[in-house]
C-alpha cells in the first residue's frame, strides 16, 4: 500500500469534515469530485453504488466514508477514511456544544443556527443532484425515483418499505 495514496485520504477527509455542515451527506458532492474527477480513484457509477451500499446498510451514513477509503485503499483506507472524517468533526462538535449550552439564551446563537440551516440544507440537495449524476437515467429509473420522492415526502410510509419495492423494481427490471 503506498502511504502517498494513505495521506492523501486523510487530508482530503480531515478537510472536509471540517465543513460538513449538515452531516456526511453534505459533503458527499466534493467527495465525489474528489475522488472521481481529481484523483480518478473510481467512477462516477461506482460511487452511487457505494452510497447505495451505505445507505441500505444499518450504522451512520459516514459508512459511505469507509467504504470510499476500503474500495481507494483497502482496509487502511477505510480506517484512515473514517478516522479522518469523523474526528476533526467530532472535536469541533464537542466544542460548539459546549460554546452553545453556554449561550442558551444569546441572541447569537439563535442567528447562528438560523444560518446555518439553509447551508445544510443547500449542501444536501447537492449532493441528491450529484449522486443522480451517476445513477441510472433511464424512464423507469427516473419514474421509480419520483415515485419513492413524492412517497417520502408527502406520506407517512416507512422509508423501508420504498426501498423494498425500488428493490423489487430493479431485480423484475434485471431479469
Amino acid at each position: 500500500m503506498h502511504l502517498d495514496v494513505l495521506a492523501e485520504i486523510a487530508t482530503r477527509f480531515t478537510a472536509l469534515s471540517l465543513v460538513a455542515i449538515g452531516g456526511i451527506n453534505a459533503i458527499l458532492p466534493e467527495v465525489h469530485r474528489v475522488v472521481v474527477d481529481v484523483e480518478g480513484w473510481m467512477t462516477s457509477a461506482d460511487f452511487a453504488d457505494l452510497f447505495a451500499i451505505a445507505q441500505l446498510s444499518p450504522g451512520p451514513n459516514a459508512m459511505i466514508v469507509a467504504l470510499v477509503g476500503w474500495k481507494v485503499a483497502g482496509v487502511p483506507g477505510a480506517l484512515v477514511a473514517t478516522l479522518a472524517a469523523v474526528g476533526p468533526s467530532s472535536v469541533a462538535c464537542y466544542v460548539a456544544w459546549h460554546w452553545a449550552d453556554r449561550l442558551q439564551q444569546s441572541r447569537m446563537r439563535k442567528v447562528v443556527q438560523k444560518a446555518l440551516s439553509p447551508i445544510a440544507i443547500g449542501l444536501i440537495l447537492a449532493t441528491g443532484y450529484t449522486l443522480a449524476q451517476g445513477a441510472d437515467r433511464s424512464p423507469g429509473a427516473f419514474a421509480l425515483t419520483m415515485v419513492a420522492t413524492a412517497m417520502l415526502a408527502w406520506t407517512r410510509v416507512n422509508p423501508v418499505w420504498v426501498l423494498i419495492v425500488a428493490t423489487l423494481a430493479g431485480l423484475a427490471h434485471l431479469a
